[in-house]
C-alpha cells in the first residue's frame, strides 16, 4: 500500500473543511503578491511574506480551515518553486475513445517509493487536508536531508468502500511519490505519521473528471466509471483511488478516478 498525506497537526479544521493544495499557489492574486514575490528564487522581505500568508489564509477560509504561522516557511519554499513539478512516471496501456475524446485509459505506474500518511477525520474533505499539511512541512525541509525535496503530481487519496458498495470508511491514505532524486535513497521523515512505502507496479484504469473532490463527487465518478465498463471481474470494487492534480479552488480543475486491476 502506498498514497499520500498531507497536514499539519496545528491547522484548525470546521465542518466541511476541503483540502487547501500547493496548487493554490499557482493561483495567486496578482493584487495581492506581486511576480516578484512568486517568481523570485531570493528570500522575502516582511512585506512579502506578509502578503503572502494573507493569502494562503485567505485561501484557506474558502476551504474553512485556519493556517498556523508556522506554516510560513514551507508556504514560503513552495510558492518560490511552484512551477517546478514533477509527473510521476507511467506508461499508457491502451484508450478508449468515443468521438474523439478519451473516455478511460489503462495505464501502469511502476514500482516507486512513495511518502504515505493516513487521516480518519469526520469528512473526506478533512482527512485530506489534514495529510496535505503534514506532506507538505516534509517535502519542505523536514526530513533527514534537511532540504526541500520537490513536488510532484498527481498526489493520490485511496478510499476504502465498506460492504455496502456506498460509505467510505474513515482512513483516508493520501500518498506523495518521491521525486526520481530520492527514489534510490529516500529522506527519513521527522514525523512518525508519515512513512516511506515501496509501492509494487499499479494497474490502473484512469478517467478525468473535473470539478471538487467530496465524497459525494467521488462516488459518483466511481458510478459513471462502472457504469462505462459493464460488471467486468478484474477490478477491485472496495479499493479506489482519486488522483489531484490542480488546485481545488479552481472551478475546472482536474482529478481522476482510478480503478485498480487484481493481480492476475
Amino acid at each position: 500500500m502506498y498514497i499520500v498525506h498531507l497536514l499539519c497537526s496545528s491547522v484548525t479544521t470546521q465542518s466541511g473543511m476541503a483540502l487547501i493544495s500547493i496548487e493554490d499557489l499557482a493561483e495567486l492574486d496578482d493584487e495581492q503578491l506581486d511576480d516578484d514575490v512568486t517568481d523570485s528564487s531570493e528570500p522575502m522581505d516582511d512585506e512579502q511574506q506578509e502578503r503572502l500568508y494573507a493569502h494562503w489564509q485567505a485561501v484557506g477560509r474558502t476551504h474553512q480551515v485556519s493556517v498556523p504561522r508556522e506554516m510560513t516557511g514551507p508556504i514560503q519554499e513552495m510558492t518560490r518553486r511552484n512551477q517546478e513539478r514533477e509527473q510521476v512516471p507511467f506508461a499508457t496501456i491502451s484508450r478508449h475513445e468515443k468521438m474523439g475524446e478519451v473516455v478511460f485509459e489503462e495505464r501502469v505506474y511502476p514500482a516507486g517509493k512513495w511518502a504515505c500518511i493516513t487521516k480518519g477525520e469526520k469528512l473526506y474533505e478533512q482527512s485530506i487536508s489534514m495529510a496535505f499539511m503534514k506532506l507538505m512541512r516534509f517535502i519542505c525541509k523536514e526530513n533527514s536531508a534537511g532540504r526541500y525535496l520537490g513536488m510532484t503530481v498527481p498526489v493520490v487519496n485511496e478510499v476504502q468502500v465498506m460492504d455496502d458498495g456506498v460509505t467510505f470508511t474513515k482512513d483516508i491514505l493520501t500518498a506523495y511519490y518521491l521525486p526520481a532524486e530520492f527514489q534510490a535513497n529516500p529522506p527519513e521523515p521527522t514525523d512518525p505519521d508519515i512513512t516511506i512505502v515501496h509501492r509494487e507496479p499499479l494497474r490502473v484504469i484512469s478517467r478525468v473528471f473535473f470539478g471538487t473532490t467530496t465524497e459525494e463527487t467521488i462516488q459518483r465518478q466511481i458510478n459513471l466509471l462502472w457504469e462505462l465498463l459493464g460488471d467486468v471481474g478484474y477490478l477491485h470494487r472496495q479499493m479506489y483511488m482519486v488522483a489531484v492534480y490542480e488546485n481545488p479552488g479552481v472551478p475546472c480543475r482536474r482529478n481522476e478516478i482510478w480503478f485498480i486491476r487484481r493481480d492476475p
